[in-house]
C-alpha cells in the first residue's frame, strides 16, 4: 500500500522573529518563569563570587521570546551550539515548545552537549524525558533543585551544571526544602498567624490573598505590597499567603488549617490553573471550604505598554493559565493588576530581569471589588440593596424582559418572592409576572415616544427614581477623560438627551423598599439611529451612565442581578479582557458584584459576562422540548396522502382525484415549494410525504423556563425523553438512546435517529407498538412515531411507579421491550429525571448563596439535549472549555463529515466543486461543540488538526494531499463573531496558519484555488506600489470580524429602527461592521476591500446549528450574520448565494439543508405550530414578546435574503392576526407586542416582501399596529 505523507504545519500568530542578541555561554538556562531568571541571575552572581574568571559563563532566557522558529534556529546557531550544559524548564511539557525542544535535542546529540528538559509541574513528561541526553537520575536531581527553588538551591543546580559542563564549582549542596506554603508579611521573615493578625483592625472583613511562593524567593515582591495595601485601603484585613501550586499537599493541607483558624470573608488568587479539569470529573479546590467568594486577578505576562494598546487585553497564554482555567474551579475574574516591566540587565547572565509592576487603578479597583463581596456578606440581608436588570431590545415596550428560553417577568417575580422569603426588604413588590410588567411598562421604558405617568396613576407610593443633572455631572467629571470625551463628542451635552427633563435623568427604576427593578438602559442606536447605525464602538448615551451612576451612588445597590441571557453591559466597547478605568463596561459597572441567571446552553455569551463584568453565572435550566407533532392543514394532508397509498393498494380508480386533491392542498400552502417537489407524479407526492414526516418529529420548545421551577408533569416527560434522545456516552448501555434502545429490543432493524422518514415501512410491526394507535402505520416516520409513542408511555409508567414495569398487560402495552430499553429507563429514573428534578431548587439556592456572598460552585455548560446531561442540575457558575485541545478530535470527526457532506450537496446541486466557501463562526457555538466551525473550516481547506495525545492539546496542523482529500481543496473565509475573536485567539492563529499554507503550496488552479487566488492578488497589490510581505499579508486574509473591541454585525438598528431602503443598505453596515482581518498578526486591520473580494468569490455560504433548543428564528444573531453574509453576497456579486443551514444536533449525523429548507420547516414546525402558541400563551406576556420575535426575525430574513416567501408571511399572519384566540391573548397579555407584530407585518407589505394571500390583511394590520 502505497502511504500518503501529509505536510505538518505550525500554527504562527505572525510575531516576527527576534535575535536575543546573547553571546554564547557554558550553561545555559531557558524557562518561561520570570521569577526563576531572576533568582539565577543572583545565583550566577553567587556563584562567580567564589569561583572568578575561572568558573563558567551563564546565560539565561525566557523561552517566550523564542516562540517563533527562525527565532529558536538562530539562538540554536548562536548560543546553543556553544553551550556544554543546556536546561530547558517547560510548563505544560513538551507540546508547548515541541520545535525548540526537538531543534535543541538535536544539537546536544550532535555536538555532545548535557540536555535536561525538565517539566515544570509534578508529573514526568516522557517526552521531555526521550529528549534529554542526561541520564533520568540526574535529571530528577536538577528537577528537585527547581522544585524547592530558592537561591541556595539555584547556586547548588548552577554547581551541579558546571559538573557536567566540565567545571569544578565544588560540591554542590543537596537540595533544601522550602515549604510549599506560608504566610507573608512585608518586612517580617517567617511570620505567624499571630503577627499577621496585629495589622488588623478589628471589625472589618478578612480577604485571604494567594500569590506565587516564586516571588517571594526571587525577593520581587513589589506588586505583592501594592496590592496588601490597596486591600487595606479598601477596608479589609489582609491574610497574605504563598504558595507553590493550589494542587500541592502541603499548600492544601496548611490552606484548610489557616482557613479554619482564620477564616476569610472572601478570596483574592493571584495564581494559575485550576484544581479540576474541563471535561474530567470535578475535583473541588481547597478554596472552596472557605464558602466565599473566590475572585481571580493576574500579575499579567504582557508589558503594560502592550496591554494598553491591545484591544485584546491580554494575550492566549494568560487567558487560558489565568483566566479559563481558574473559571473550571468557580473562581471570579476580576483585573489584571500588574505588568511585566524590566527592573534591570543582568550583564552577567545577559538578561533583562522582569519583574511584576503594579498599575495604581488597577490594584484600586480590584481592591474595592473585593470589598464589595465581602461587603454582602457582613450587610444584614433586611439592609441589602439589590437591583434586578431585565434587558429590552428592541427598545419597544413589547419586548422587556429579553431572556432566551426564559419567562423573564414570572423569573424576576420568582426572585422577588424568593427574596421576601429570605428576610430582603421587599415591601409591595409585584408577586406575579404579569403585576410586575403592568409596572415596567407603565413607567420610564425606552420607548422614546410615551410620556411618563406621574405615580399617582400607578397607585405608586413614591415617585420614580430620577437622578439630578448636578449628580450626573460631580460623577462624570471624575470619569477618565477619554470616556468624558467620547461621550461627549457623540452626543453632545446631557441637557440634550431624550430622557433628561425637569433638571434631571428620569430612570426605568422601580423602587419596592430595598430593592430596585430595572429595564435596562438602550445603547443608544435608536436615539439618532442615522447617524449611530454605522458605529460598532458606539459610546453609550449620557442617560445610560446615568442609570449606573444612580445605581452605584444613589441607590447603593450591594449587588446587581442581570435576570436572563443576555444584556448589553458586557458588550460596551472596550477591552475584551483585563479591561482598563477607561473600557465602557468597568465604568459603567464599576465595583459592584454581578449576579447572571444564563442558560446552560450558551456558553460563548455568558463568557463574555465573567470576563467583562466579572459576573457570577448562575445558570438555568432550557425551556422544555417536545415533538412537534402535526396540525392543521399539515394533518389534512397527511391525512390525504395516507388514504392515497391506501387507496394504491385497495381502489386504484380513485389515486387520481387524490393526487390532484394532495397536490392542490399542498400549493395552496406553499408545501409543495417547502418540500421541494418537482411535477405532479409520484415522486412530488413522496416528496410531500417524507417532508411531512420529518416535521412531525422536530424537536420544538413547549412553553419557557420559569428559574427556580423544574418542570413537571408532560414537560417532565417530554424533557427527559429529548435527553435520551441521543446518545450521551459510550461507557454503558444506559447512555445509549432511547429509541435506539426500543428499537433493538423490537429488532425493528433500522436507526430511528438515521433515516428516511417518508420510506415505506416494511420491517416488523410488533404488538406493543402496533396497539400505541390507530392511525397509518406506513412509512419508516410512522415507525419512529410509534417508537417516540412508546417513550412517552414507559415513562409516564415511570413517573407513576408502575412495580418494575416488568412484562406484558396482555393486550400488548405496558411492558419494556427488552435490556438495551431497561438500561436506559433506569438511567433515565436513577440519573436524568433526579438531575432535571433539582434544577429549579438548585438555581434559587445559588443565587441566594451569592447574594449572601457564599461559593457557587462551578459546572460545565453546554446543550443538554445533544448527549450533555452533565450540564444539569443547573444552578453552577459555570465555566466553558479549555480553549487549548479546541478542535476536539470528537469537533474533528463532525467537521470532516460535514465539510465533505456540504461538498457533495453543491456538486449535485452545480455540476461542480466549489471553489470558495464563507463560513460564519461563534464563539458561543464552539464552546459548545469544541470546536466544529473551526474543524469544518480546516477540513474544507484540506487541513487536520494535529494533537498532542497526553494532554488533548492541539500543537499545529498538516495540510493533506490532494490524493488523500480526492477533490479539490476549498478557498476558506470565516468571518468570527466577536465573542470568538475574544475566547478563541489561538484558534484564529490556526485557521490563518492553515490557509496561509494551502496558499503556499505548489499546486494547479483546479487543486487549489486559493493558493491562484493568492498570488494573482498579491502580484496585483505589489503592481500597486504595496510593498511584498504587506501584499502577501493582506492578500492571504481569510479571517474577519468586528472591530477590535466591538461586537455584532450591525444590521439590528437597520432592521428595528428602519433605516434601511434596499437590501444594498443592510450589505454595506454588514461590510463595514465586519471588515476587520484577524491572524497573521493582523488585529483588526481595516480590510474592507480584500473581504469585499472573499465574499465576492464565494460559490456558498455556511452557518451550522448545533442543537434543537433553539432555532433560527430564535435570535437576532442568524439574520445579523447569516442574512447579513447573504445579503452582502449578493451585493458584491449580482447573484443570489447558495446558503446552507447545517443541522449539527446529532454529532453522529450531520445534516445538510440550505437556508430556505430551514426557514420553511422551522415556520411550519414550531412559529405556526398551535402546540408552540400554546406553550406560549402559558406565559403571558413574554409569550407574547417570543411571538413578536419571531416575526421580526422572519421579516429580517426576508429583508436580508430570500429565503422567505409569500407562503410563510401568509402562515403567519394566519396563525397570530386572522386567529381570533391568539390576537385575543396578545391584546390581553402584551398588547404592545400586537401592535409591534402587525407594524412588523404591514412593514413587510409596504416594503414588498410579502404578497398576502387574504385581500383583508393589510386594512387588519393598520387597524392592530395603530390601535
Amino acid at each position: 500500500m502505497h502511504l500518503l505523507t501529509a505536510t505538518p504545519g505550525t500554527v504562527s500568530n505572525g510575531d516576527e522573529a527576534i535575535d536575543l542578541g546573547q553571546s554564547p555561554g557554558d550553561i545555559v538556562l531557558l524557562t518561561v518563569a520570570d521569577s526563576e531568571l531572576a533568582c539565577f541571575a543572583s545565583a550566577a552572581h553567587a556563584l562567580a563570587e567564589g569561583l572568578g574568571e575561572a568558573g563558567p559563563t551563564i546565560r539565561l532566557a525566557n523561552l517566550l521570546q523564542l516562540k517563533h522558529p527562525y527565532s529558536v534556529d538562530l539562538y540554536v546557531e548562536k548560543v546553543i551550539a556553544h553551550a556544554k550544559f543546556i536546561c530547558v524548564i517547560l510548563l505544560g511539557g513538551k507540546s508547548y515548545w515541541p520545535y525548540g525542544i526537538d531543534e535543541i535535542a538535536n544539537m546536544a546529540r550532535e555536538k555532545g552537549i548535557a540536555f535536561a528538559a525538565i517539566a515544570d509541574g509534578r508529573e514526568d513528561d516522557p517526552d521531555l524525558q526521550a529528549a534529554s541526553t542526561l541520564p533520568a537520575e540526574t535529571c530528577d536531581r536538577l528537577r528537585d533543585y527547581l522544585r524547592q527553588g530558592g537561591i541556595p538551591n539555584a547556586v547548588a543546580f548552577l554547581k551541579t551544571a558546571a559538573r557536567l559542563a566540565g567545571f569544578d564549582a565544588g560540591a554542590p549542596d543537596a537540595p533544601v526544602p522550602v515549604a510549599d506554603a506560608g504566610l507573608y508579611l512585608p518586612g517580617t521573615d517567617r511570620p505567624t498567624l499571630a503577627q499577621v493578625k496585629a495589622r488588623w483592625t478589628a471589625g472589618r472583613p478578612t480577604t485571604l490573598f494567594l500569590f506565587y511562593r516564586a516571588l517571594l524567593i526571587a525577593g520581587t515582591l513589589e506588586a505583592v505590597d501594592a496590592m496588601i495595601v490597596g486591600l487595606e485601603a479598601a477596608g479589609l484585613n489582609v491574610l497574605p499567603v504563598h504558595i507553590r501550586a493550589l494542587r500541592e499537599p502541603f499548600a492544601r493541607d496548611f490552606l484548610q488549617g489557616l482557613m479554619r483558624e482564620a477564616p476569610p470573608d472572601v478570596i483574592l488568587n493571584a495564581t494559575a490553573f485550576a484544581a479540576s479539569a474541563p471535561g474530567e470529573p470535578r475535583t473541588p479546590s481547597i478554596l472552596e471550604q472557605a464558602d466565599c467568594p473566590i475572585l481571580q486577578t493576574i500579575f499579567a505576562g504582557a508589558e503594560q505598554g502592550a496591554w494598553e494598546a491591545s484591544a485584546r487585553g491580554l494575550g492566549p497564554r494568560d487567558l487560558a493559565m489565568h483566566i479559563a482555567l481558574p473559571e473550571v474551579d468557580g473562581r471570579l475574574f476580576t483585573r489584571a493588576v500588574a505588568f511585566k516591566a524590566s527592573a534591570r540587565f543582568d550583564e552577567r547572565t545577559e538578561c533583562n530581569i522582569i519583574v511584576p509592576r503594579v498599575l495604581a487603578d488597577r490594584v484600586s479597583f480590584v481592591s474595592q471589588l473585593t470589598a464589595n463581596w465581602s461587603k454582602i456578606r457582613q450587610t444584614p440581608t433586611t439592609d441589602r440593596r439589590i437591583a434586578l436588570i431585565l434587558a429590552n431590545y428592541p427598545n419597544k415596550d413589547g419586548r422587556v424582559g429579553n431572556g432566551v428560553g426564559l419567562d423573564t417577568p414570572a423569573s424576576a417575580a420568582a426572585i422577588l418572592n424568593a427574596l421576601a422569603e429570605s428576610g430582603y426588604a421587599t415591601a409591595d413588590a409585584p408577586t406575579d409576572g404579569t403585576a410586575l410588567m403592568r409596572h415596567l411598562t407603565a413607567g420610564t421604558t425606552n420607548n422614546l415616544t410615551k410620556p411618563t405617568p406621574p405615580p399617582s396613576e400607578l397607585n405608586l407610593s413614591s415617585p420614580f427614581p430620577s437622578l439630578p443633572l448636578a449628580d450626573y455631572r460631580a460623577a462624570f467629571a471624575a470619569l477618565p477623560q477619554t470616556a468624558q470625551d467620547a461621550i461627549t463628542t457623540r452626543w453632545g451635552p446631557p441637557e440634550t438627551d431624550p430622557f433628561f427633563r425637569d433638571g434631571a435623568f428620569h430612570l426605568p427604576v422601580h423602587r419596592f423598599g430595598n430593592i430596585a427593578v430595572a429595564v435596562q438602559p438602550s445603547r443608544g442606536y435608536h436615539i439618532d439611529p442615522k447617524s449611530s447605525y454605522h458605529d460598532p464602538a458606539l459610546p453609550p448615551p449620557h442617560a445610560y451612565l446615568a442609570f449606573h451612576i444612580w445605581l452605584a451612588q444613589v441607590f447603593g445597590a450591594h449587588a446587581v442581578v442581570h435576570v436572563g441571557k443576555h444584556g448589553n453591559l458586557e458588550w460596551l466597547p472596550g477591552k475584551a479582557i483585563a479591561l482598563s478605568e477607561q473600557c465602557f463596561p468597568e465604568i459603567c459597572a464599576g465595583p459592584i458584584p454581578q449576579i447572571y441567571p444564563f442558560i446552560v446552553n450558551d456558553p460563548g455569551e455568558g463568557t463574555q459576562a465573567k470576563r467583562r463584568i466579572g459576573a457570577c453565572i448562575i445558570d438555568h435550566l432550557t425551556p422544555p422540548l417536545t415533538r412537534a407533532e402535526t396540525y392543521g392543514p399539515l394533518k389534512e394532508l397527511e391525512a390525504l396522502v395516507d388514504e392515497y397509498y391506501l387507496a394504491a393498494g385497495m381502489d386504484p380508480r380513485r389515486l387520481e382525484t387524490l393526487r390532484k386533491d394532495i397536490l392542490a392542498l399542498a400549493a395552496s400552502q406553499g408545501i409543495d415549494k417547502d418540500a421541494g417537489t418537482e411535477g405532479s407524479g409520484d415522486d412530488a407526492l413522496a416528496a410531500i410525504d417524507n417532508y411531512l414526516c420529518n416535521l412531525k418529529e422536530m424537536q420544538i420548545r413547549d412553553g419557557l423556563h420559569i428559574f427556580t421551577l423544574s418542570p413537571g408533569g408532560a414537560l417532565r416527560r417530554d424533557l427527559l425523553i429529548a435527553l435520551a434522545r441521543c446518545p450521551r456516552g459510550m461507557d454503558d448501555a444506559g447512555q445509549q438512546s432511547l429509541l435506539r434502545a426500543l428499537a433493538d429490543d423490537l429488532v425493528l432493524n433500522f436507526d430511528p435517529l438515521d433515516c428516511t422518514m417518508g420510506t415505506p415501512w416494511a420491517g416488523p410491526r410488533p404488538a406493543p407498538l402496533q396497539n400505541l394507535t390507530e392511525a397509518s402505520w406506513r412509512t419508516t416516520g410512522d415507525t419512529v412515531e410509534r417508537l417516540e409513542l412508546y417513550a412517552i408511555q414507559l415513562l409516564d409508567q415511570l413517573e407513576h411507579r408502575h412495580p418494575r414495569l416488568r412484562g406484558d398487560d396482555g393486550k400488548g402495552r405496558g411492558g419494556i421491550p427488552g435490556p438495551r430499553t431497561a438500561a436506559v429507563l433506569t438511567v433515565i429514573e436513577q440519573d436524568l429525571a433526579p438531575r432535571v428534578d433539582a434544577c429549579g431548587a438548585a438555581e434559587k439556592t445559588a443565587l441566594l448563596k451569592a447574594l449572601n456572598g457564599q461559593f457557587v460552585p462551578p459546572g460545565p455548560s453546554g446543550a443538554p439535549t445533544r448527549g450533555r446531561p452533565d450540564v444539569l442540575p443547573t444552578g453552577r457558575n459555570f465555566y466553558s472549555v479549555d480553549t487549548r485541545a479546541v478542535p476536539t478530535v470528537a469537533a474533528w470527526n463532525l467537521g470532516q463529515r460535514s465539510a465533505d457532506l456540504i461538498v457533495q450537496d453543491y456538486l449535485q446541486r452545480e455540476g461542480a466543486y466549489p471553489r470558495a466557501i464563507a463560513l460564519s463562526a461563534w464563539g458561543t457555538a464552539n464552546m459548545r461543540t469544541g470546536g466544529d466551525d473551526i474543524a469544518q473550516a480546516l477540513a474544507l481547506m484540506g487541513v487536520r488538526p494535529r494533537w498532542d495525545w497526553a494532554s488533548g492539546r492541539v500543537i499545529g496542523f498538516e495540510v493533506m494531499k490532494i490524493a488523500e482529500l480526492n477533490r479539490p481543496r476549498i478557498d476558506v473565509t470565516v468571518r468570527v463573531s466577536g465573542s470568538f475573536r475574544d475566547a478563541f485567539p489561538e484558534q484564529i492563529d490556526l485557521l490563518d496558519s492553515a490557509a496561509r499554507a494551502v496558499m503556499a503550496l505548489e499546486e494547479t488552479e483546479e487543486d487549489n484555488p486559493a493558493a491562484a487566488r493568492h498570488r494573482t492578488e498579491t502580484a496585483a497589490l505589489i503592481a500597486e506600489g504595496t510593498p511584498e510581505k504587506t501584499a502577501q499579508r493582506r492578500a492571504g486574509a481569510r479571517i474577519f470580524g468586528s472591530k477590535p473591541g466591538a461586537y455584532g454585525a450591525g444590521l439590528q438598528a437597520m432592521i428595528d429602527e428602519k433605516i434601511w431602503h434596499d437590501r444594498a443598505d443592510l450589505a454595506n453596515v454588514y461590510l463595514d461592521w465586519g471588515s476587520y482581518a484577524y491572524g497573521g498578526g493582523a488585529e483588526g486591520d481595516a480590510e474592507r476591500s480584500p473581504f469585499s473580494q472573499r465574499l465576492t468569490q464565494a460559490d456558498a455560504l455556511i452557518q451550522n446549528q448545533d442543537n434543537r433548543e433553539h432555532d433560527l428564528l430564535d435570535s437576532d444573531d442568524y439574520y445579523q450574520f447569516e442574512g447579513g453574509i447573504a445579503a452582502a453576497v449578493e451585493h458584491l456579486s449580482g447573484k443570489k448565494p447558495l446558503s446552507y443551514h447545517n443541522d449539527h444536533s446529532r454529532p453522529e449525523r450531520p445534516v445538510i439543508r440550505t437556508l430556505e429548507d430551514e426557514i420553511g420547516r422551522i415556520v411550519r414546525a414550531r412559529v405556526t405550530n398551535p402546540k408552540w402558541i400554546a406553550g406560549m400563551m402559558r406565559h403571558g406576556y413574554k409569550g407574547a414578546f417570543e411571538i413578536a420575535a419571531s416575526v421580526d426575525y422572519l421579516f429580517a430574513f426576508a429583508a436580508t435574503t430570500h429565503a422567505v416567501k409569500d407562503h410563510h408571511f401568509d402562515a403567519v399572519h394566519a396563525a397570530f392576526i386572522e386567529d381570533e384566540t391568539v390576537r385575543a391573548f396578545m391584546a390581553e397579555a402584551n398588547p404592545a407586542a400586537l401592535r409591534e407584530t402587525a407594524a412588523r407585518l404591514h412593514e413587510a407589505l409596504d416594503r414588498r416582501l410579502w404578497k398576502p394571500r387574504s385581500n383583508s390583511a393589510a386594512m387588519l394590520l393598520t387597524q392592530l399596529k395603530d390601535a
